[in-house]
């Protein structure tokens, strides 16, 4: 640490500023691990299971540097975490996948994969011509209501406030409009290989990307009941 000046306020100041910037990092690889992650297992698992293969190098493409890549940069702008400076000093030789985020990343893209394949399943088995473009708009979705969800590791995203990190906010929507022009605009119909939804499959793959979200504030309320307020700090 180097000081500007000899002010032992400066010492606090960077303390807090590192802690955020860490935590931050740790956000940023909990996504795309978990994200990237997702995307193998759906394309590793879909013949195992008797089903095409769900996503277009395109499609996966896009997901890559669209969905992973706006969120993901949006998360590095987090504001802190409330109690940030009543963590005890974090041991150094503690790696960046402590604390669950490795078993989250691995349990997470499982179940992104399994929401993604389910649908495929039950999309190409009704004979439906839509089932490609269900998986890739399930499999986008959910990753934006993963990203909203991993705001922090123990503190819901309701008691964080919706509007407390605009760029995050912001990045989520244009992915979402983007992600919609290339299901409803014709000419990117052809380059990404997609039909347009109708307003119930829309709803359904809205409705099946929501899983995520809950099920990543039902594991943030879990670690809240066994963590106590100590817990808090040790985990934070």
């Amino acid at each position: 640490m180097i000081l500007l000046d000899d002010n032992f306020a400066t010492i606090v100041r960077a303390v807090r500023e590192g802690r955020k910037i860490y935590d931050n990092l740790r956000r940023f690889i909990r996504y795309v691990v978990t994200t990237n992650s997702a995307e193998i297992w759906t394309i590793f698992l879909a013949p195992f299971l008797g089903l095409p293969i769900p996503l277009l190098p395109i499609q996966i493409l896009w997901i890559n540097l669209v969905t992973d890549g706006l969120p993901g940069l949006a998360l590095a702008v987090e504001p802190e975490e409330k109690g940030v400076m009543q963590r005890p000093p974090r041991p150094p030789q503690e790696g960046v996948f402590a604390h669950g985020l490795g078993v989250h990343a691995v349990w997470v893209g499982l179940l992104m994969a399994g929401l993604t394949l389910g649908t495929q399943a039950w999309f190409f088995h009704a004979g439906s011509s839509h089932w490609q473009t269900m998986a890739f708009t399930v499999l986008c979705l959910a990753q934006l209501a993963h990203v909203l969800a991993i705001r922090s590791e123990r503190e819901s995203l309701f008691t964080q406030g919706l509007f407390s990190n605009s760029p995050l906010l912001g990045a989520v929507c244009l992915t979402l409009v983007l992600q919609l022009v290339t299901v409803y605009v014709p000419v990117l119909n052809e380059v990404f290989k997609t039909e347009p939804l109708t307003a119930g499959e829309l709803v359904l793959a809205v409705a099946v990307a929501a899983v995520i979200f809950v099920a990543v504030e039902i594991e943030k309320w879990v670690k809240r009941r066994r963590g106590g307020p100590s817990g808090a700090l040790r985990d934070a």
